[in-house]
C-alpha cells in the first residue's frame, strides 16, 4: 500500500483505509490519466525563464488559469476560474493584446469568440483537448437533428448546450434558437428553454437535446426540475436512430446526449459508502457530472466554484470527500489545513489533456511572443463564431448571470 501525496489529505486515525490512492488504472479511458505519481516538480530555472518572459509580456499578455492546471501553471495566472468565468474575464480586459489561455481547447475557443478581433487568444499545447466535447462533432450533431426531424420533434426541441462543448456546436445551438448553460446554471437554462417551447405550443410535449454530456443533463433534470427517470432518454450517435424507436423520443422530455467526464465518470457509489465507512461524518461533495447514482448518494453537488465556496465557509474540523478532478481538491486542502480533505476516488486521477498544459508550453509560449512570434493562436470560424456568440449572449441573458 503506498502512502498518502499530501499532509493535507492526512489520513485520520486509526482508519487502515487508503483514503487517497496511487494505484495505476490501466482501464482508464482516454482522458483521465491513473498515473500512481503526481506531476514532476518544474526546474528551477524553468520557472525563472518564465517569470523573466511573463514580467517581459506585461500587460500586453493575461493569462487565465483553469482550477484543473497544475499548481507551476497556476502560479502565473493572473486570475483562475471555471471555463466560463475565464472566458469572461479575457473579455472585460480589452487591453490586453495576448489571452493565454491554461485550460483546453474548447474553452480557448470560447475567449476568441468572446474577446475583440485585435486580441490574440494563445493555448500553449493544442494537444490539450476534452474527451467530452470530443463526445459530440458536429456531423453527428446534424444527423441527430436530422432524426428529430423524421421523428416530428424537431419543433418541439430545442438545443441546450454544456459549455464544455466545441465552438461548432455552440454555433449549431445557436443557429436553432437555444442556449449554453454551465454546471452553475442548468437548471435556469432548462427552465427557460421548456418555457420557451411551452409558450409556442404544439401537440407533443415539449423537449430538450441537452449536449454534450449526460449527467448533467439528467442531474438536472430529476433533482431540480422534478423529472423522473422515464422522461430522460440516451441518444447516442454511433446507432441507427441514436439506438431509439420514434416512439421513445416522442414520449421523452430530456434527449439526453451520450457523452460525459472522463473523470468525474470514475466516481462511484461504492466510493462514496467507502469513504462513509472510513470517516464518520464525513461530508461527501461532488460535481454534477457525476453519474446520478453518485450524486444521489451524495450530500452536496456543485459546479467547482460551489466547491472552493463550500469549503471556505466549511466548519473548522469537519471532513471532506470531493468528487471532482485532482489537482483542484489538492488546492482546496492545502488552502484548509484546519479541515480533513479527502479525495473521493481510491485512485489518483488527473484530466490528461488539462495536465498537457505544463510549464514547458506555457513558457515555450510566453517566450515566442516576447520574441515577436504567435504560436498556437485559436481562431474560430466567423461563422460559427457568429451562431456561438447567439447562444452564449442567450445564456448571459439568463437570470442569475
Amino acid at each position: 500500500m503506498s502512502t498518502l501525496l499530501d499532509s493535507a489529505f492526512a489520513e485520520p486515525a486509526p482508519s487502515p483505509l487508503l483514503l487517497l490512492g496511487q494505484g495505476r488504472d490501466l482501464a482508464s479511458e482516454r482522458g483521465v490519466e491513473c498515473t500512481g505519481e503526481l506531476p514532476a516538480a518544474s526546474d528551477p530555472d524553468l520557472v525563472e525563464r518564465a517569470r523573466a518572459a511573463r514580467a517581459a509580456l506585461g500587460s500586453r499578455a493575461f493569462v487565465l488559469g483553469h482550477h484543473y492546471q497544475r499548481d507551476e501553471v497556476i502560479d502565473f495566472a493572473d486570475v483562475t476560474g471555471d471555463s466560463f468565468k475565464l472566458a469572461r474575464e479575457a473579455a472585460a480586459r480589452p487591453e490586453a493584446e495576448f489571452i493565454l489561455f491554461c485550460g483546453v481547447h474548447f474553452m480557448a475557443e470560447s475567449a476568441d469568440i468572446l474577446t475583440s478581433d485585435a486580441q490574440q487568444v494563445v493555448l500553449p499545447d493544442l494537444a490539450a483537448g476534452c474527451s467530452m466535447a470530443d463526445m459530440a462533432a458536429i456531423n453527428q450533431v446534424e444527423d441527430a437533428w436530422e432524426v428529430l426531424q423524421d421523428a416530428g420533434i424537431a419543433d418541439v426541441t430545442l438545443p441546450v448546450t454544456y459549455m464544455n462543448s466545441t465552438a461548432a456546436i455552440k454555433a449549431f445551438t445557436g443557429r436553432h434558437g437555444g442556449t449554453i448553460c454551465t454546471s452553475s446554471n442548468a437548471e435556469v437554462a432548462l427552465r427557460w428553454a421548456f418555457d420557451k417551447l411551452d409558450a409556442a405550443g404544439g401537440s407533443l410535449p415539449s423537449k430538450v437535446l441537452f449536449m454534450p454530456d449526460q449527467h448533467l443533463g439528467r442531474n438536472t433534470a430529476l433533482l431540480k426540475l422534478g423529472m423522473s427517470p422515464a422522461d430522460c432518454v440516451v441518444f447516442d450517435p454511433r446507432k441507427p436512430n441514436g439506438g431509439l424507436t420514434d416512439a421513445e423520443l416522442r414520449d421523452a422530455r430530456m434527449i439526453l446526449w451520450r457523452g460525459h467526464c472522463s473523470v468525474h465518470g470514475r466516481f462511484s457509489e461504492r466510493n462514496v459508502t467507502d469513504i462513509r465507512a472510513a470517516v464518520p461524518g464525513v461530508n461527501v461533495l461532488v460535481h454534477p457530472e457525476c453519474k446520478n447514482e453518485v450524486v444521489e448518494a451524495a450530500d452536496y453537488v456543485g459546479s467547482t466554484e460551489y466547491i472552493i465556496k463550500m469549503l471556505d465557509a466549511a466548519e473548522p474540523g469537519s471532513s471532506w470527500a470531493i468528487g471532482t478532478e485532482l489537482n483542484l481538491v489538492r488546492r482546496v486542502a492545502r488552502a484548509h489545513p484546519d479541515k480533513q480533505v479527502h479525495y473521493l476516488d481510491s485512485t489518483v486521477c488527473f484530466c490528461s489533456t488539462m495536465n498537457r498544459i505544463d510549464l514547458p508550453h506555457l513558457v515555450w509560449a510566453m517566450e515566442s511572443l516576447v520574441a515577436g512570434r504567435t504560436v498556437n493562436r485559436i481562431v474560430v470560424d466567423a461563422d460559427d463564431a457568429h451562431w456561438a456568440r447567439v447562444a452564449l449572449d442567450q445564456m448571459l441573458a439568463l437570470p442569475g448571470l
